[in-house]
């Protein structure tokens, strides 16, 4: 039995949820609504403030489907009630982002400016021009915006220019050195 995919998703004060036909579940709460269509062969039950999710038989693809559907469910849960967060970081001499409406604009040494328009229900703050903080309610989509931002000018090891997550710790290298010479 996947540890996992056997605990119940508690639903905290707030958050409405409802299960349809065909195993669509949707969540509301103060930070939005989501909405995610799950495998037909899970069993989603939604009772008084938990959500339970089983798996009809051991088979291999059903036991890998069980852990993922609960964890979906989970971020589901947490995104409309306190939301997911990704900040990121600039490192480098005149590299800097500021906002120009929902607009990102990056300014990362290249000849032209990169401008990013983030998806419905994803927030960018720069509270400075060395500083990006990605928000919303779904955790899938903060992170893919976030990495994209990240994939435009990725952290080098041997100055730690680029554009890192607060969090990531870039392995610096040395440079070279004068030995071998002649």
């Amino acid at each position: 039995m996947s540890r996992i995919g056997k605990q119940p998703v508690v639903v905290p004060a707030g958050v409405t949820v409802t299960l349809s036909e065909g195993n669509v579940l949707e969540v509301k709460g103060p930070k939005g609504a989501l909405k995610n269509t799950f495998h037909p062969t899970m069993m989603i039950k939604v009772e008084d403030n938990a959500i339970t999710v089983a798996r009809p038989s051991d088979d291999k693809f059903e036991r890998s489907l069980h852990g993922l559907t609960r964890s979906m469910i989970q971020n589901m849960v947490d995104g409309v009630t306190n939301g997911f967060k990704k900040q990121l970081e600039i490192n480098g001499v005149g590299y800097r982002a500021l906002l120009q409406g929902k607009t990102l604009v990056l300014h990362l040494g290249f000849s032209h400016t990169i401008e990013m328009t983030p998806p419905e229900g994803v927030v960018v703050e720069v509270p400075n021009a060395n500083q990006i903080i990605v928000s919303g309610s779904d955790k899938q989509m903060v992170g893919e915006f976030a990495a994209k931002v990240r994939s435009k000018r990725p952290p080098e090891p041997y100055k730690g220019k680029g554009i890192k997550y607060s969090d990531e710790h870039v392995r610096r290298k040395e440079g070279k050195t004068g030995a071998g010479k002649k």
